[in-house]
């Protein structure tokens, strides 16, 4: 029998150390935008030799699952933050925690990342002024953008609900478990059946999604790179809103963790190729069903799986690890400034893409995390970063 735990209160050390992993693979992902074979980042050296193209596969595989789970363990302490805070306070709170840091990197640090441009646009006589606070949209900063949508629009529906509970019950106590009168949905066990259910949903959802908005389409106003996986980002999201409060991180077997992370290894490679496939132009809802399948397959393979595997393996923090969740989101902030400024210094290194990309990597995963600390102890940045 599977025994569900109570919504958690405090903070998992496996969920944090499941930060830390996803942080160092957001480094890894820009690392192998740098040097692969899709220059899509903010100072590139592409490469279409064989291991600049093993760098564009891992950055298609990474993409499949890495940031709709970053939604998912964003959501998992929404509802008990709302529940201490109430929706206005908690509202309040994101706009800080997330709207200053986005406000500040499209200030700061987009305007720096873009200078490499500056030349050209002064050349057509454009004002430095002008360039400073025009030069661009959120940039990687796109994820806290729409965490903060999300997270507002959680709040908005949490308050909605409890004024039209308190409407016919103004003097009457919330039901046991509840929460400004949202009552605390029962417990019970994950099945099989019901991770191949969101997976098909998922997978619905996802290739209607895709015939509006096919991969490859970029937001430029709100500055989203990959809007065809919003029913991904979103849909993940609300999991993690829905496993708070149905205690799915401890209903989760070690049967299904193992199955799951099978599921992902194995469905990376035909995950690629039915991708690309469906990339054609003249790909019908048929390509886009299998690709849409398949990718979602590896996600929640690889979502299911390792929650499991760091639930029973990996939940322990030492103090490197503390340090590290600690600092965790200053990093992502941050790391564009770092990462380019190291590709830079090394843009002299004569090396095959894959060698230049472990290197950047090595270099900058400790320097971000060092630049990151020296940031926080600076008075008043630890309350938003």
């Amino acid at each position: 029998m599977t025994t569900i735990a109570a919504r958690p209160t405090t903070r998992l050390g496996y969920v944090d150390n499941l930060r830390i992993l996803l942080t160092v693979l957001v480094l890894a992902h820009h690392c192998a935008l740098t040097y692969g074979a899709l220059p899509m980042w903010y100072w590139t050296e592409p490469s279409e030799s064989l291991s600049g193209l093993a760098l564009l596969a891992f950055v298609v595989a990474n993409q499949f699952w890495f940031m709709g789970f970053f939604f998912l363990l964003s959501g998992l302490f929404v509802p008990g933050s709302v529940d201490r805070k109430g929706p206005g306070a908690f509202a309040r709170d994101r706009l800080v925690r997330l709207g200053v840091p986005l406000v500040a990197f499209w200030l700061v640090a987009r305007p720096v990342l873009s200078l490499p441009g500056w030349p050209e646009r002064r050349a057509q006589g454009e004002s430095f002024l002008h360039f400073w606070f025009s030069a661009g949209d959120p940039g990687s900063m796109w994820f806290v953008e729409v965490l903060l949508a999300m997270s507002l629009a959680y709040a908005a529906v949490r308050a909605l609900r409890a004024r039209s509970a308190a409407r016919p019950a103004a003097l009457a106590a919330p039901a046991d478990g509840a929460a400004d009168g949202v009552p605390a949905l029962a417990a019970q066990p994950l099945s099989f059946r019901m991770i191949a259910g969101f997976v098909a949903v998922l997978t619905v959802v996802t290739a209607l999604w895709r015939l509006a908005v096919p991969l490859g389409t970029y937001w430029a106003g709100v500055g989203l790179p990959t809007p065809a996986y919003l029913p991904q980002y979103v849909l993940l999201f609300v999991a993690g809103l829905v496993a708070a409060r149905r205690g799915w991180l401890t209903a989760l077997t070690v049967r299904q963790g193992r199955v799951a992370l099978i599921m992902a290894f194995v469905g990376v490679g035909p995950a690629l190729g039915v991708s690309a496939l469906a990339s054609a132009p003249d790909a019908g809802i048929l390509a886009l069903l299998g690709q849409s399948l398949t990718e979602n397959v590896v996600a929640i393979g690889a979502v299911v799986g390792l929650l499991v595997l760091f639930r029973e393996r990996f939940s322990g923090q030492p103090a490197w690890a503390r340090f590290a969740a600690r600092h965790s989101f200053a990093v992502y902030v941050i790391h564009p400034l770092v990462l380019v400024g190291v590709a830079v210094l090394l843009s002299p290194l004569v090396a095959p893409a894959g060698v230049k990309f472990l290197v950047l990597l090595a270099l900058s995963v400790p320097l971000c995390w060092g630049v990151a600390y020296l940031l926080r102890r600076i008075p008043g940045v630890a309350r938003v970063l």
